[in-house]
């Protein structure tokens, strides 16, 4: 706050409250009004955390050990407190504090200026100590940057010739190598008990894409692998499409625009332990060229496995879009912070169904076995399990809070999914909690509480993914405190623990390799994560339980909100590189990748910047 300013409760209504208090940034000096300051803010945090943040008064924030209250900001259309108004009087120059203080006297409390004036000269002369450490800190790393980037010009001018793949990401334990590609810096590390073999050297980035205008909070692939639905910030949902299979799925277009509709919808949301109507036809002749010759060609690059511009955009969302879905047969579900989830098809732009909530949705899911079903979470604590040919709830259930927790937000859902082949549906709260519950009847079943057994994580986190691992009563969480946990469903208990990232507020979350046999994650540092999903045998440690091997891959200059593997990567490759295996149609029969070394990272960072990395 800046001097001669204080806050003092007053009854006169109508007075702008965020206005009228002027705060000054600590690190630019720069003095603005409380509302500019909020609106700031909130183009660095997800939009979901500003509103939990607003709902809890808690705020949690990387560095910080545990959340700490704050004024709800106002923008977004957030609710502020409206008891009284607040006004400023005048004090003495030598009054000065700062907005982040917890000395700040309001109403009553304000006559006692000896104690604020010593409490503010306390904290300016911490405030010097600070800066002076931080300006020492940051020459420091100021000289040694430099001293990198002169040892890799150094290299780049002087070593091209040692160097086969100028493109390739080289491994070093504790130590990053960079390399030029598109214009842009890829760094991989791994971590100090990291001695490798190293699974992702081979690493190279094939495309970068960046259409969305804010951040990507989603990523999702269809169930055939051929399609990638991404949404965020700008309330759009772009459908990408492969290269080679463009032809089509624009012919399915095509069908629906040329009064074909019946063909297109005669298989609407389905039973899926019934039989498809029917499998999609071969793509690949018998010399391997596509049997579509796409009427619509792009200068292409050659490595880029998707096409430059997105197959389709789906507009109709007023807010950001929070989470997406595919069933089998090309429908998309989306959620948003407008308080929908709407259902859309591949064939056509426009929206088939719009379901209304009471507040923000936060996430959904198909059902994995019949796609007529999908769940819903929102942050009204309700659960609801929605049948989309009658468009209406068909069982719900509300979460109650945790009377062992103290967080005001315990009840919020922030995550959902199916597990155990949609035996179970599972919930995440903000206070750290997951909830499983029987589809059948939506009737609760059992938790876990996803929390360390001593130091600083006893107290739960938000909870802001849930994966189930195929074929195995296993699943995944992420959650607020940096760490991804993986817990066996027979026993609820912890298999092994996932560290390295960092994750104190973003709605990250992360998910497995097409063979299961890696996780990848996100990660606020700018950062995409990867690790081994079992302990290798051969690792000596005492526990088994740990797993801080990892390797990272440093390409975006922005906070990294999602990172997947594609299930099918031999479809990523290019036609003329594919094996003979790689030719089969739609079906089931194409799901086993000719080759089980390969892999194909897709991430996307909080700039709407979407990366695709392909494993030679």
């Amino acid at each position: 706050m800046t001097k001669n300013t204080v806050l003092r409760i007053d009854s006169s209504p109508g007075l702008e409250i965020l206005s009228t208090v002027i705060v000054r940034n600590l690190d630019t000096g720069q003095t603005m009004p409380l509302s500019v300051a909020a609106e700031q803010v909130s183009q660095c945090l997800n939009p979901l955390a500003l509103q939990i943040m607003s709902r809890t008064k808690e705020f949690a924030c990387a560095g910080s050990d545990d959340p700490q209250p704050t004024a709800p900001p106002s923008s977004r259309g957030i609710p502020t407190p409206t008891p009284a108004d607040v006004t400023p009087i005048n004090l003495s120059e030598d009054d000065n504090t700062s907005i982040a203080s917890d000395d700040i006297t309001i109403g009553a409390e304000a006559s006692s200026k000896k104690g604020y004036n010593d409490s503010g000269r306390k904290i300016r002369t911490k405030s010097k100590r600070f800066k002076r450490m931080l300006g020492k800190s940051a020459r420091r790393v100021k000289e040694v940057a430099e001293t990198q980037v002169e040892r890799a010009v150094h290299k780049v001018k002087h070593g091209k010739h040692e160097t086969t793949n100028s493109e390739s990401l080289n491994v070093s334990s504790d130590e990053e190598v960079s390399d030029s590609l598109a214009n842009s810096s890829v760094k991989i590390k791994a971590s100090s008990t990291n001695k490798g073999p190293f699974q992702f050297h081979g690493l190279k980035q094939v495309q970068d894409i960046a259409v969305h205008v804010g951040a990507v909070w989603s990523m999702k692939f269809s169930h055939c692998g051929r399609l990638l639905a991404t949404a965020g910030q700008n309330n759009v949902i772009w459908v990408w499409v492969l290269k080679d299979y463009y032809a089509y799925f624009n012919e399915m277009r095509s069908k629906y625009i040329s009064k074909e509709r019946g063909a297109v919808f005669a298989t609407p949301p389905r039973n899926t332990m019934e039989p498809p109507t029917r499998d999609p036809p071969n793509i690949a002749s018998e010399d391997g060229s596509s049997r579509y010759e796409s009427s619509d060609q792009l200068d292409e690059e050659e490595e880029a496995p998707f096409r430059s511009l997105p197959f389709s955009s789906y507009v109709g969302h007023s807010a950001d879009v929070l989470d997406l879905a595919w069933s089998k047969n090309y429908f998309t579900l989306s959620s948003s912070m407008d308080k929908t989830v709407r259902l859309w098809h591949v064939s056509q732009k426009e929206c088939l169904c719009c379901f209304q909530h009471i507040d923000f949705v936060t996430a959904i899911s198909f059902h994995p076995r019949d796609d007529r079903y999908f769940l819903s979470g929102s942050l009204d604590s309700k659960l609801r399990l929605w049948n989309i040919p009658e468009k209406k709830v068909a069982l719900w259930n509300e979460v109650s809070p945790d009377s062992s927790s103290n967080s005001s937000g315990g009840a919020l859902i922030t995550t959902v999914n199916f597990c155990e082949n949609g035996k179970f549906a599972v919930c995440g709260t903000y206070d750290g909690r997951c909830l499983f519950y029987d589809t059948e009847h939506l009737k609760y079943h059992t938790q876990i509480h996803v929390r360390s057994s001593r130091g600083r994580n006893t107290k739960g986190h938000k909870i802001t993914g849930i994966e189930p691992l195929p074929a195995e009563h296993k699943i995944l969480v992420t959650s607020n405190d940096s760490r991804v946990r993986l817990y066996d469903l027979r026993d609820l208990s912890l298999t092994c623990k996932y560290k390295g990232l960092t994750n104190m507020s973003s709605q990250i979350k992360a998910s497995f390799s097409h063979d299961c046999k890696y996780i990848v994650c996100g990660s606020e540092d700018k950062s995409v994560y990867i690790w081994k999903t079992n302990v290798p045998q051969d690792v000596t440690k005492f526990r088994r339980d740990r797993n801080d091997c990892w390797e990272s891959i440093r390409a975006h200059d922005a906070v990294v909100t999602c990172a997947i593997f594609a299930p099918y990567p031999h479809l990523m490759a290019r036609s003329d590189d594919r094996t003979e295996g790689s030719r089969l149609s739609f079906s089931s029969k194409s799901r086993s990748s000719p080759n089980t070394d390969s892999c194909c990272i897709i991430s996307a960072d909080f700039k709407g910047v979407i990366k695709i990395f392909m494993n030679s």
